[in-house]
């Protein structure tokens, strides 16, 4: 590969649009670059790597090996001249440009999305592209500079945070116990016991998440085998307050709902299960000035009292 050159530098910018628009007619459209310019910057670039940075089809396309390996060393670099050049334009705040970030759809809609206004507010310059799903995917592939998800992250070579813990409750509606009765004991849940269960599918496996049931070093798990399965928290929740079922839930957000008798605790003398929440993002370089303002708007929240929560 011969020297690093300005034809270069156009050529990682071009590489690293597509990745973020998804397709090279978003990428022209995106660098006011016509296709073929955009195809040819990119044919370019691969013959001075000596690698092929994408998988091309007439309808899609996708990362290689070697082009994520690519992007995942590339975007700190281009960051950070991005926010060197702003930092020595003497701009207003080095918070800007295109932030794409994927996010727990549970989380986003409770906590980050009554929120979001006073961030946009205070960094005018910026643009963000909030995607909310039920799972995480490719961050490189999918071009995202930072997620937010539940679940203890799979090994990978992603940087992680841990936000908090959400305590989860075993629950029931009123009507529900007015119906069946209590369960005395976890084990009365298990398949094929007497009472109806909500089932909720990891987004990862595709199957039913198993229930725990954690008191200090003792842990209990079982598999209920509900009829209904759900992948949307809000689902499950609101079955669960009509009467349908017993459902496992995170704490957080549902605090006001347990408090005021509408949901009953069915097990608080097994307190001790708990649901993390990450950030998670590509790089081990030191992030750029727009993720750290979005990963610390993030720490923010969900350091607030959870009465300043259930007021958003």
């Amino acid at each position: 590969m011969t020297g690093f050159d300005e034809r270069m530098l156009n050529g990682m910018g071009v590489f690293a649009a597509i990745v973020d628009a998804g397709t090279f007619a978003a990428a022209g459209e995106q660098l006011e670059m016509s296709q073929p310019g955009v195809s040819r910057a990119v044919a370019r670039l691969e013959a001075r790597l000596g690698i092929r940075l994408f998988d091309r089809t007439t309808r899609a396309i996708s990362l290689t090996d070697e082009g994520r390996r690519f992007y995942e060393q590339v975007m700190p670099l281009m960051a950070g001249l991005e926010e060197a050049a702003a930092t020595a334009a003497g701009g207003a705040t080095a918070v800007r440009g295109r932030l794409r970030v994927n996010v727990d759809p549970f989380f986003s809609r409770l906590v980050l999305g009554p929120r979001l206004g006073s961030f946009m507010s205070r960094y005018p310059e910026l643009q963000l592209d909030l995607v909310t799903r039920d799972q995480l995917g490719d961050m490189v592939a999918d071009g995202f500079d930072l997620a937010v998800r539940f679940g203890n992250p799979a090994s990978s070579s992603l940087v992680y945070r841990r936000l908090l813990d959400s305590r989860m409750a075993t629950v029931a509606s009123p009507a529900y116990l007015k119906k069946y009765g209590r369960p005395l004991t976890p084990q009365e849940l298990d398949r094929g016991g007497a009472h109806v269960c909500i089932d909720f599918r990891n987004p990862e496996t595709g199957k039913p998440f198993s229930w725990e049931f954690h008191r200090k070093r003792k842990k209990i798990e079982i598999w209920p085998g509900g009829r209904l399965t759900v992948n949307d928290a809000g689902t499950l929740l609101s079955a669960c307050l009509a009467g349908y079922g017993i459902a496992q839930i995170m704490t957080l957000g549902s605090e006001a709902l347990l408090a005021s008798g509408k949901l009953v605790e069915l097990f608080p003398d097994w307190p001790d299960e708990h649901f993390p929440l990450y950030a998670l993002h590509p790089s081990r370089h030191h992030p750029p000035a727009k993720t750290r303002a979005f990963l610390d708007f993030v720490v923010s929240l969900v350091q607030e009292p959870k009465e300043a929560r259930d007021v958003a």
